[in-house]
């Protein structure tokens, strides 16, 4: 029996304290057998880097952002794949053994691992069954486990973007032909406490790269948003089953559409200032 092919497991992070050991111990704790860990931290002020050094096979420091960082990780990987990690998820003990056992029985370059939202809090659970809505539409799953060899061929993450990269990174794929494949596991996505200031301040940040995300894929903005339609639609009685959390689901929703569109604004006004 051959040697199953190591995993590297990418983990770009900055002040996630709260978080961190959690997921790094979740990786730690997976039953697939090789598996290296790398942190990128950019500069944290408290005690994540410490953290990443106790846990990670590898922790290094860098930036200025998670496309940077995530770039960084994949230079730094050695494993046939790669699996990127927010520094706020947890993995499922079997997570990477399934997503290797997808990828190998489908011949895809790519798998995407789904999420489901935990936390505490009205807008958590908003967020949460918003989520859920999505668990039966694969298109809208973006990849996590990648290989290494593709992303050094294609240039990995781009560093023009902030928040759309994973889309970017899945539109590409897709045009150049890759599969892309779901696992049967469900990650586990810890966004605390959400308040309603810090969705709209995210969604402003992540819209200041729509720019360049429109840039590179004309018309997958609105293609996004028909399929984000359609998976409420398909799970309408999802929504009818909780209709005080699916009503502030689409508040949430149309308050996100506001922070990305006022975000994207001041992209445009930055691309406009650099442009020769």
């Amino acid at each position: 029996m051959s040697e199953q092919p190591l995993v590297s497991v990418v983990v770009p992070t900055r002040n996630n304290a709260r978080t961190i050991r959690a997921c790094l111990q979740s990786v730690r704790d997976q039953t697939y057998p090789r598996v290296e860990l790398i942190v990128v931290d950019n500069h944290s002020s408290d005690e994540t880097l410490a953290t990443a050094t106790e846990l990670a096979d590898v922790a290094v420091t860098g930036g200025p952002e998670r496309s940077a960082q995530r770039n960084l990780g994949i230079a730094h990987a050695e494993g046939q794949w790669v699996l990127w990690l927010d520094s706020d998820m947890v993995l499922p003990p079997r997570s990477i053994e399934l997503a290797v056992r997808t990828a190998a029985g489908s011949g895809a370059t790519g798998v995407a691992l789904p999420e489901r939202t935990i936390g505490d809090g009205f807008w958590t659970a908003c967020r949460a069954l918003e989520r859920q809505c999505y668990l039966n539409q694969p298109w809208l799953h973006n990849p996590r486990l990648v290989q290494r060899d593709y992303l050094l061929g294609d240039g990995g993450f781009d560093l023009a973007m902030s928040g759309p990269e994973d889309a970017d990174l899945r539109l590409r794929m897709r045009a150049e032909g890759r599969g892309i494949e779901l696992a049967p596991i469900v990650v586990e996505h810890d966004e605390g406490r959400l308040t309603v200031a810090d969705v709209m301040r995210k969604r402003y940040y992540y819209g200041r790269s729509i720019p360049a995300f429109v840039g590179q894929h004309d018309g997958a903005v609105g293609a996004q948003g028909r399929a984000v339609l359609k998976s409420y639609a398909v799970n309408w009685r999802l929504l009818t089953r909780d209709p005080m959390h699916a009503a502030g689901m689409v508040v949430l929703r149309s308050l996100e559409v506001v922070g990305y569109a006022a975000g994207a604004r001041r992209g445009r006004r930055d691309r406009a200032r650099v442009a020769p």
